[in-house]
């Protein structure tokens, strides 16, 4: 029973491209919610701030990835 345990933290999982871009969806959403809950005064207001800032933080990084790509694809 330990053992198992200790293979799912010992031994790497295989991901294709879209799965790890989902796996960017949840981390994006923790720091919203943590930062946004830090800054607002008022907890009402926390979870539209946050989701603001999840779409905001999620295209920003979607548009670096493209910017990214396409000068990639030109140098190569």
């Amino acid at each position: 029973m330990i053992a198992t345990v200790l293979a799912l933290f010992t031994t790497g999982m295989e991901l294709s491209r879209f799965p790890r871009f989902l796996l960017m969806l949840p981390l994006c959403l923790s720091v919203a919610v943590i930062y946004k809950s830090t800054r607002m005064e008022n907890m009402r207001e926390v979870p539209t701030a946050a989701a603001i800032l999840w779409v905001t933080i999620v295209l920003g990084m979607v548009a670096v990835g493209v910017g990214l790509w396409a000068v990639f694809s030109v140098m190569a």
